[in-house]
């Protein structure tokens, strides 16, 4: 059942909620169970993204400056191994993800165009 009190029926609540899920989706990929973990990578991957009604990110809007840019990983630059091979896991992940997600986007850019 809908109603004014249940959020849920919103259309731009479902929206942002499906968008979020599609970036769980690309994070998590071959490990679905650790979504929990991905979930700040989500918000940030979404709070960063150009939106076209906005006309800019989600970020900027709010705090009228551009977010704070990661940074990527320089081999040689830190001197402690482990931390090294962490960073370069990271990067490693970061790129996997902008793969992914640019696939999604191809994909739901498809699926729109076909449609419409």
């Amino acid at each position: 059942m809908s109603s004014a009190f249940h959020p849920q029926t919103d259309d731009q609540t479902e929206a942002v909620n499906k968008a979020i899920g599609m970036y769980l989706r690309c994070l998590t990929g071959d490990r679905p169970r650790q979504w929990v973990r991905w979930l700040p990578w989500a918000e940030y991957a979404y709070n960063t993204a150009f939106h076209t009604v906005l006309q800019d990110t989600p970020f900027r809007v709010v705090y009228g400056r551009d977010p704070p840019c990661l940074r990527s990983y320089e081999p040689g630059e830190i001197r402690v191994a482990a931390v090294a091979q962490n960073m370069a896991e990271c990067d490693a992940f970061i790129q996997d993800v902008r793969l992914r997600l640019e696939q999604a986007q191809a994909v739901t850019k498809a699926n729109y165009d076909r449609v419409h």
